[in-house]
């Protein structure tokens, strides 16, 4: 259930960053994902497609990208990128562990279908705006 109130954030997020472009409708939506946010790409892609429906974002495609988790350990101070399960430190094998990246989720950016008549363009807005409520 939590992904239903973050998609609805991103469609909110991105139904108004269109508007202010004046875009008749948005294409894709980029969305960045660490590797410890709890956020499942299947359950978003699920809710947007229904969410989505008759709004401006109905049909856009929904690009997630996945950020590595970047930890640093409070006792020798080395900064590693964690590459499969939570671990220790890998010098000092010390669990004391600090989080400095990778509990992030976002809206980066969306492409959009610009409303000038020809010549036609396909804009990209940049936004990296929170999509955690």
């Amino acid at each position: 259930m939590h992904e239903l109130a973050v998609t609805e954030s991103i469609l909110n997020i991105a139904t108004r960053h269109a508007e202010q472009a004046q875009a008749v409708r948005v294409t894709v939506v980029h969305l960045v994902m660490g590797q410890l946010s709890s956020i499942v790409d299947d359950s978003v892609q699920f809710y947007w497609d229904m969410i989505s429906a008759d709004t401006i974002c109905a049909g856009a495609q929904l690009h997630f990208e996945r950020k590595p988790a970047t930890l640093q350990c409070l006792e020798c101070n080395r900064v590693y990128t964690l590459s499969g399960e939570l671990s220790d430190c890998p010098d000092c094998h010390s669990a004391r562990l600090k989080i400095v990246s990778g509990e992030e989720f976002y809206l980066e950016s969306i492409e959009v279908e610009a409303a000038q008549e020809p010549p036609r363009q396909d804009a990209l807005t940049s936004i990296r705006e929170d999509a955690i409520p």
